[in-house]
């Protein structure tokens, strides 16, 4: 459900600082609340590693990076060295994902959804907010005699009116053709197309308040969402409908995967981290030992876990998140994002750009 007193005022003033991944990063210039970076490529710069970067992914062997002014970066060498990509847009974008070695998609602010087919060389634009709004409204109007339906069909063209301001800050594709992208109140669509043609898909959420949707992943058959104030959300239906589930926790959730073993971990301020082995009907709270913001969390190939924190401390743990071994990231700043690259190493990126974190822990074969 939409609620429209969420909506109104989001609108990017200029010099604003915005939430992305929880991280509180100024990223827009003044330039971004004319709306023009929709249509203005990237810049290509030489200062592109050292660029705030907010999300990274594998695509294949190589390694892919996202940050702000439509920033992509693309390794082939495990983090050592970087070049920058081809993207229509000048958007920050907050978060990537690749389905095989040459498809992904990357979500951004404005509401922007890029594609590639060739492992993140080139980009098109697939989504941006103004399409986003204009097909909320036209489902909206297709739905105007059902219960509720004058006041979604209100709050639907209050986004239109509001122009292209929400930010998507999650993704999750299950193949080349069925995804989700999810972002600032309870935005959430759904294609099944690849991304060539996408459907509001926010009256299926279990949000009445409208909370900021920050993460979306996939655990065994289920498909699970989380947000601010706690919000935790359970499709059991193949993301048909997502239902809200009792949270352990009133801050809010920046994160959460699924490791090998069925188990979820979600994560988020402060330090919280909570762990579930019944898909979610209970948690119980790991002690991290930390109280910087986590922002990112991976199982290693060796199935041990690795939190990393806003502070820049990577944890890792062996024992299913019962303890964790600290150490700083090589950064040296916040950690906005963190993957295990092809050669077993670490590479991690934040506001002050990419970082490779060689850690014999993580070594070994791919």
């Amino acid at each position: 459900m939409m609620v429209q007193k969420r909506y109104a005022g989001f609108g990017l003033r200029r010099g604003a600082c915005v939430l992305a991944l929880g991280l509180m990063a100024c990223v827009f210039s003044a330039q971004a609340n004319t709306f023009a970076v929709l249509q203005q490529p990237a810049l290509p710069t030489a200062k592109a590693q050292r660029a705030a970067l907010l999300g990274l992914t594998r695509a294949g062997e190589r390694l892919v990076a996202v940050g702000e002014r439509g920033i992509v970066l693309l390794s082939d060498d495990a983090g050592v060295n970087w070049r920058q990509a081809s993207v229509p847009v000048s958007v920050s974008l907050t978060a990537v994902q690749f389905v095989d070695a040459e498809q992904g998609w990357a979500v951004g602010h404005l509401g922007v959804v890029l594609h590639t087919e060739d492992g993140g060389e080139t980009w098109h634009k697939q989504l941006d907010g103004e399409r986003a709004a204009a097909l909320a409204v036209q489902a909206a109007e297709r739905d105007a005699d059902q219960p509720g339906g004058a006041g979604n069909l209100a709050q639907a063209r209050q986004m239109l009116d509001d122009g292209p301001d929400k930010p998507f800050l999650d993704l999750y594709f299950s193949d080349r053709l069925h995804g989700y992208v999810v972002g600032a109140y309870n935005q959430i669509y759904r294609t099944d197309d690849g991304g060539r043609s996408w459907q509001p898909w926010m009256q299926h959420v279990d949000n009445p308040q409208g909370l900021n949707l920050y993460g979306i992943r996939v655990s065994g058959n289920d498909l699970l969402l989380v947000g601010e104030r706690g919000l935790l959300l359970r499709s059991t239906d193949a993301g048909h409908s997502f239902q809200a589930l009792k949270s352990p926790y009133e801050g809010s959730f920046f994160g959460l995967f699924g490791t090998r073993g069925g188990a979820l971990i979600a994560y988020g301020l402060r330090g919280n981290a909570w762990w579930s082995d019944d898909r979610g009907g209970s948690w119980r709270r790991l002690d991290t030992g930390i109280e910087s913001t986590l922002a990112s969390a991976i199982e290693l190939r060796d199935g041990s876990l690795l939190l990393a924190s806003q502070g820049g401390e990577l944890l890792f743990s062996h024992d299913q998140g019962r303890s964790f071994d600290k150490r700083q990231s090589r950064s040296g700043g916040t950690v906005a994002a963190v993957q295990q690259a092809a050669d077993g190493s670490l590479a991690s990126v934040g506001l002050s750009g990419v970082a490779a974190d060689q850690d014999p822990r993580a070594s070994g074969k791919p």
